[in-house]
């Protein structure tokens, strides 16, 4: 236990902390979009799963990792287009078809991916070469900070500036303002003439985009490989995150690092052969999650049509 408590093995925790956190954010901060528009899109996991095969099976068939990023993002916006399809347009329960679309994007990256390269277990899994961190310069000399902040994937930066931009797409345009209106009170919406079903097709397709992000970031900027259970809940967390966040964006940062740290803590007390079990170590993150869920309910600010389907002139 006394090697826990150093300088080297708390840093790392930090760093890996950040490092945790950014597929949920990326997935988290899309979501928060889709559900202001009033779609509870509960296949982000399956979302995730289909961005981290498509990302790397474009990254190892162009040998390019930003082409990767654009598979990636291409095939979370498909599976998000059709959860819109489902839900905007046929109106089936968001539940059911959230539920329906996970499951063919655990099952369809799995299937494809053995599909393309017919892998068994005796032969050794094909790879990738992973993105570099990308070192900011002067800032990335800070002592402690600047390892932690400033020598980091491209994507995690990218996660971090969501953080404001989806603040200000959601509170400060138009647009946005129109989007959230929906997630409260479509009807008033519609008798303004705002077009629900185009919003909500753009909401959920962007949401299926950046979970698809969140996924290549696992199997392109850490793994370098895909395997069928690299996202390994972090779909479910990141839904998590949003009501823990409170549908804020700053609150959802908060809530991708806590998860983050909580992870990096557990994984730094099993390497420092803490004498407790590790399952009970393993379901520390998972466990505190859902007390921090149950300690936010009073304050929730959900919007008021989520998962309730639009039918002009039935309510």
């Amino acid at each position: 236990m006394e090697d826990f408590f150093t300088y080297s093995v708390i840093l790392g925790i930090f760093v890996a902390t950040v490092k945790i956190a950014t597929p949920l954010l990326i997935a988290a901060t899309g979501e928060l979009v889709a559900e202001s528009a009033g779609i509870l899109n509960l296949s982000l996991e399956g979302t995730m799963t289909i961005g981290a095969f498509t990302g790397f099976l474009v990254a190892n068939e162009t040998g390019s990792l930003w082409l990767g990023l654009v598979g990636a993002a291409v095939g979370g916006g498909a599976l998000g287009l059709l959860m819109a399809v489902m839900t905007a347009t046929v109106k089936v329960n968001q539940v059911v078809a959230g539920l329906a679309l996970n499951i063919l994007g655990l099952g369809g990256a799995f299937f494809w991916y053995r599909s393309v390269y017919d892998e068994s277990g005796a032969v050794a899994l094909p790879t990738v070469d992973r993105f570099d961190t990308a070192t900011i310069p002067l800032l990335a000399d800070i002592p402690a900070v600047g390892e932690i902040l400033f020598d980091q994937h491209w994507l995690t930066y990218f996660g971090v500036v969501m953080v404001p931009a989806t603040f200000i797409f959601l509170y400060r345009t138009k647009y946005g303002l129109e989007l959230r209106s929906i997630g409260h009170n479509p009807e008033a919406c519609d008798m303004r003439g705002v077009g629900i079903i185009s919003r909500q097709y753009t909401a959920v397709i962007y949401g299926g985009v950046m979970a698809g992000l969140g996924g290549a970031f696992l199997s392109l900027s850490e793994a370098g490989q895909f395997f069928p259970d690299i996202i390994a809940g972090r779909g479910w967390i990141a839904l998590a995150i949003v009501i823990f966040g409170n549908w804020r964006a700053s609150w959802i940062l908060v809530g991708s690092l806590l998860f983050g740290f909580l992870e990096a803590t557990q994984l730094s007390l099993q390497a420092s052969d803490v004498n407790l079990p590790y399952q009970l170590l393993l379901a520390l993150p998972f466990v505190l999650t859902i007390a921090a869920l149950v300690l936010n309910r009073s304050r929730s600010r959900v919007p008021l049509a989520l998962t309730i389907p639009y039918h002009r002139g039935e309510r």
